[in-house]
């Protein structure tokens, strides 16, 4: 059995369910078991965000990977418990004109974290050597200066004493394109599929050989990828949530249950009437009545 990087023994699957029992016939873990493993961790990174906003740590994570690859799930996870005031997501659109007159790193800049914060970048300046390469969204010399910058950009980062981690979703031809053609027959995935990806995926080994040079140069000792294999999107997520949290050492300062006051009373307060409200149509279930509001 595997051991878990930071959950105790007796709380996860890895070790406390057979192997056999743990993942379907197909090879995918099965709903229970990783429902279960990702409130445990979904919980530890809430530990992880006290730790975070306790001792003012500034943590950067990008990531970056093809269209498609379950980066925005796995963000989404990761914050679906944490605080958005200490757990920020930071998704940049197109730029501005005025922001590609910029130096290039200037507005991605804006969003690095104070202390007690930690950014998630949904695609990050990683997008000129991949996305703006393969698209021609940038010129050559462009290209060449991003690829000598970025690892002095990080290092500077790291130097300030910002705790960066860079992940890479890694996923196959065939599971993108079964991807894309189920965000274009779902109306509510649709919006998902730009021109953009369309596009990316004809120019497939173009952007095949762009994140081979991305790598050569930016993935560094002191700064390297951590490529998460996001063929399946369940395993992706336990993956990257762990080994997150493998990543910067935090204590559990977690308190315990908080024992709540008396509720205010005073016989003397009256209630104005109701009537006169805006109620939102109650479509589901009923709005209070006046002798509800009364009994209350």
């Amino acid at each position: 059995m595997t051991e878990h990087p930071v959950l105790p023994a007796e709380e996860s699957v890895l070790t406390t369910v057979d192997e056999e029992n743990l993942y379907k016939k197909s090879g995918k873990i099965k709903k229970k078991h990783y429902k279960r493993e990702l409130e445990r961790l979904q919980e530890e990174l809430v530990r992880l965000q006290m730790w975070v906003k306790e001792q003012g740590l500034r943590v950067v994570v990008l990531f970056d990977g093809r269209d498609a690859a379950g980066k925005g799930g796995t963000i989404h996870r990761i914050t679906r418990r944490t605080s958005s005031r200490v757990v920020k997501v930071v998704a940049l659109g197109k730029p501005t004109e005025r922001e590609q007159s910029q130096w290039y790193f200037q507005r991605y800049v804006e969003h690095l974290p104070a202390a007690g914060e930690m950014v998630l970048f949904d695609r990050s300046w990683y997008n000129r050597a991949t996305v703006e390469r393969v698209m021609d969204f940038c010129t050559d010399e462009e290209y060449q200066e991003f690829l000598r910058s970025a690892p002095e950009f990080e290092r500077m980062l790291m130097r300030s004493g910002i705790i960066l981690v860079k992940y890479w979703f890694s996923v196959s031809d065939e599971e993108q394109e079964r991807r894309f053609q189920k965000r274009s027959n779902d109306p509510k995935r649709r919006w998902k599929l730009s021109p953009v990806d369309l596009e990316a995926q004809k120019r497939w080994v173009e952007y095949s050989r762009a994140k081979d040079a991305m790598f050569t140069y930016t993935d560094t000792s002191n700064s390297p990828w951590h490529v998460i294999n996001a063929d399946i999107k369940k395993h992706a997520r336990l993956n990257c949530i762990s080994h997150l949290l493998s990543q910067i050492e935090y204590e559990d300062i977690m308190p315990g249950p908080t024992e709540l006051p008396d509720r205010q009373q005073d016989p003397n307060y009256e209630r104005p009437a109701i009537n006169g409200q805006s109620w939102v149509p109650a479509l589901y279930g009923s709005n209070p009545s006046v002798a509800d509001v009364e009994r209350s």
